[in-house]
């Protein structure tokens, strides 16, 4: 459509712009930023536990944002817990209830709320923003029963990408010197998208968020860097698994762990990783797999996503 090929168009010429590279993911080092402190906010993407458990293979597997601060020093703990990672599963970015249908699950702005009431953001944070994983399993699942059209799916993510984006300002606003925000990776790589035959609208509904959370940020660049999960898990599962990543199945699921219930939003009876442990894996290979449930990495995953993540920001900063 012409208008769309406008957005983009605008997109990629803001991002030639050298002050904005750094919000586009590009930049040259201007600094060298060892952060005191790791501040999460997100949803099941991100969540390093809040609830007891990860979604990813528990018992020892870690989360890409552990990894991350791992990669510089760091450790999180849930909030639930005293910590600073408040992103909890299935936490939509403003919407409620969340992908799972719990109208409890604190949103990413109740998150943001939550810390912001008690403290501003200090000049040694690194804060990072993950979301719109839930908003997209939220639409697309009302799509795929027939609850919704397509274009109605889109209108509603594409306004998620929106309020994500006026998430980043505010916390900018607020003092935020450091914020990398990380939209949602590239859903129509799933197992889920392929078990539905829904490949190609998952990704167009992934596309489209990030396309409307990456115009809302592009002049925060002096303070905000973008790193492209979408961008990434396309290069590993490139081909059907990219060997430089070392993975060679991304398409099957590490876990048997089929929750009866809502789970991870995709439906009930099926795989969730937040029951999952190493008493619950199936027979594909731990080292070379990339999926732990039908949306969600393996232990692996994210690893190699956290340390794209971290290389993205010691380039910038």
């Amino acid at each position: 459509m012409p208008f769309q090929w406008l957005r983009r168009a605008l997109l990629t010429a803001a991002c030639v712009s050298p002050l904005l590279l750094a919000a586009c993911g590009g930049g040259s080092v201007v600094s060298e930023f060892n952060p005191d402190r790791l501040v999460v906010f997100g949803d099941a993407f991100a969540d390093a536990g809040q609830r007891g458990t990860r979604y990813t293979i528990n018992n020892g597997g870690i989360n890409w944002t552990e990894q991350l601060a791992a990669s510089y020093g760091l450790s999180i703990q849930p909030s639930a817990g005293g910590g600073s990672s408040y992103a909890i599963g299935s936490a939509r970015v403003t919407s409620k209830p969340d992908a799972a249908g719990n109208a409890a699950t604190p949103t990413i702005a109740e998150q943001i709320d939550t810390f912001l009431a008690s403290e501003s953001p200090a000049g040694g944070d690194l804060i990072l923003v993950a979301g719109g994983v839930a908003d997209i399993i939220a639409e697309g699942a009302a799509l795929i029963a027939g609850n919704q059209d397509e274009a109605q799916a889109t209108a509603n993510v594409e306004a998620a990408g929106r309020a994500l984006g006026a998430q980043v300002r505010r916390l900018v606003d607020a003092g935020a010197q450091h914020v990398a925000v990380a939209g949602p990776y590239n859903l129509g790589r799933s197992p889920w998208a392929r078990s539905t035959g829904r490949e190609g609208v998952l990704e167009s509904l992934t596309t489209r968020f990030n396309d409307e959370l990456l115009i809302s940020i592009v002049d925060l660049g002096a303070k905000v860097l973008y790193i492209d999960a979408a961008l990434h898990i396309n290069l590993v599962t490139a081909d059907g698994g990219n060997a430089t990543y070392g993975f060679d199945d991304v398409t099957s699921v590490l876990c048997n762990s089929v929750d009866p219930g809502p789970g991870i939003g995709i439906g009930a009876g099926q795989v969730n990783s937040a029951l999952c442990n190493g008493g619950t894996l199936g027979g594909a290979n731990l080292e070379t797999t990339l999926f732990a449930d039908p949306v969600y990495f393996a232990p692996k995953g994210h690893t190699t996503l956290g340390d794209y993540a971290y290389d993205r920001l010691r380039e910038r900063w």
